[in-house]
């Protein structure tokens, strides 16, 4: 399976990533009240790295953008705020446990190797319902979220979504996929 995360990003893409940033920074003001594109900028500049993480971000569906900044540290937050779950991170089970146990139709990839390809952090349930605090998000899609040990243990995973204007949280059992439910991640610049 080909990467979602370029090998290296042209001095053209990098333009072109920091100016669809740019722009999606000044059109959502309210979800980054307080931080500026300087500060946002600043970061990605001194961390080239994470600039290819959010290449493989925007690549695979994500609109990632900026939903926070630590005061202390200056770090950056930035979340995958695309309407619906990212599209080209769908069907996918939850899990490497969760695939291997499927007998027959088994995707491509999981959620959780997807993320850790990716170079992100998939979205736990208190940070999915803070997403949704700033907009509203998977109205018709479904996201999984990082699962608690336990729940895992005994073969579940969770996901959310959102409908008839709440956040729910519901389980699966981890093999499950879907073409309308992948993740959600955040990466912190």
């Amino acid at each position: 399976m080909k990467s979602a995360v370029p090998v290296k990003l042209t001095a053209a893409q990098s333009t072109q990533l920091l100016a669809t940033l740019e722009t999606r920074v000044a059109r959502h003001p309210a979800r980054h009240s307080g931080v500026t594109w300087a500060q946002v900028k600043a970061r990605l500049e001194t961390n080239p790295a994470r600039l290819k993480v959010l290449a493989a971000m925007e690549a695979t569906g994500g609109e990632p953008d900026v939903t926070g900044r630590n005061a202390k540290s200056g770090a950056v937050t930035s979340t995958d705020c695309s309407p619906q779950s990212p599209a080209g991170r769908t069907s996918l089970c939850y899990d490497r446990a969760g695939l291997e146990s499927r007998k027959e139709h088994q995707p491509k990839n999981t959620a959780i190797d997807l993320a850790a390809e990716l170079g992100v952090e998939v979205l736990d349930e208190a940070g999915y319902r803070a997403l949704q605090q700033l907009g509203e998000f998977d109205t018709k899609s479904s996201s999984w979220i990082k699962t608690p040990d336990d729940i895992r243990a005994k073969g579940g995973a969770l996901f959310c979504d959102r409908r008839y204007g709440h956040v729910f949280t519901y389980h699966n059992g981890a093999q499950s996929y879907y073409s309308g439910r992948g993740f959600r991640a955040r990466l912190v610049v």
